[in-house]
């Protein structure tokens, strides 16, 4: 940073920042926006001065170009944090259960978006989800989980040392698939109904785009949700669903379970409040 930087200057940071602040805004459509974007890539005193004002809001410059404009996330206890129990309770349903089924649903979104680590690298690609695909993978999951318990069970293996992860996952199986309202709409304790929130939320946000019609239409990825989840797989929170025995990259695009990193760390995730982490962000 250096002494010509002025006062017009952090205007227009903090104009680019506000920008960044509406997802569904385009560069493309805004003048005064594709110009800042364009000062981003090419001031490094401007960027420099951009990254400071935003990580002072609590925020954190992911990228920006001229396509998607600024992409922005929440640093940890950012007023702009949207934390997984928040979106739980304007979801209008209670408990760590609960809180787990959500954080579940978003990492198989995430896992069926970008199935292969070079897709997560690609800025060119473009994924593909549904609420189907969604409850197909984890009901998946949760079928190779309970073959497997019962082999360890006939076996005569001891007990798993992760009984936190077999109650949310069983939790899932027993919750219905789809269910009706008394108006004739989807439940939003069903699966689907979790889902489809999930993926209504993501596309408020500017993270994915309607690809399909219908409640099982597709959603393809936009490249904020790739820079989103690109930074999700370096946080605590990503960390803490791994801990909890979920890995969310297979090559098959579906998920695939593998246990706990340590007995420590498990119990760790496993307490009240663990599943406070911000998962989503502005």
């Amino acid at each position: 940073m250096t002494s010509a930087i002025t006062t017009d200057d952090a205007e227009d940071a903090a104009k680019l920042i506000a920008f960044g602040m509406r997802p569904r805004q385009r560069p493309a459509k805004d003048r005064v926006y594709r110009e800042l974007v364009v000062r981003y890539r090419t001031e490094n005193d401007f960027q420099g001065l951009v990254e400071r004002m935003a990580r002072g809001l609590g925020l954190k410059v992911l990228g920006a170009t001229e396509d998607i404009g600024v992409a922005l996330a929440a640093l940890p206890n950012s007023i702009f944090e949207t934390k997984i129990e928040d979106y739980v309770r304007v979801a209008r349903q209670r408990g760590e259960g609960e809180r787990l089924l959500h954080g579940i649903i978003h990492l198989a979104v995430a896992a069926l978006a970008y199935p292969r680590p070079a897709d997560l690298a690609n800025d060119g690609y473009t994924g593909r989800v549904s609420a189907e695909a969604v409850d197909r993978a984890v009901r998946d999951t949760c079928d190779r989980l309970r073959e497997k318990a019962a082999v360890a069970e006939a076996g005569g293996d001891t007990p798993t040392d992760s009984p936190e992860l077999e109650k949310v996952w069983s939790a899932y199986a027993r919750r219905p698939e789809a269910a009706l309202t008394k108006d004739g709409r989807l439940a939003m304790n069903s699966t689907k109904g979790m889902i489809t929130r999930a993926l209504n939320f993501l596309t408020e946000q500017g993270f994915l785009a309607v690809a399909g019609a219908g409640e099982d239409g597709w959603y393809r990825t936009t490249p904020r949700y790739q820079l989103q989840v690109r930074e999700l797989a370096a946080t605590s929170a990503f960390e803490e669903l791994l801990a909890l025995g979920v890995v969310p990259i297979s090559s098959h695009g579906t998920l695939r379970t593998a246990p706990p990193k340590s007995a420590d760390r498990a119990t760790a995730t496993a307490t009240p409040g663990a599943a406070d982490e911000g998962l989503f962000h502005v």
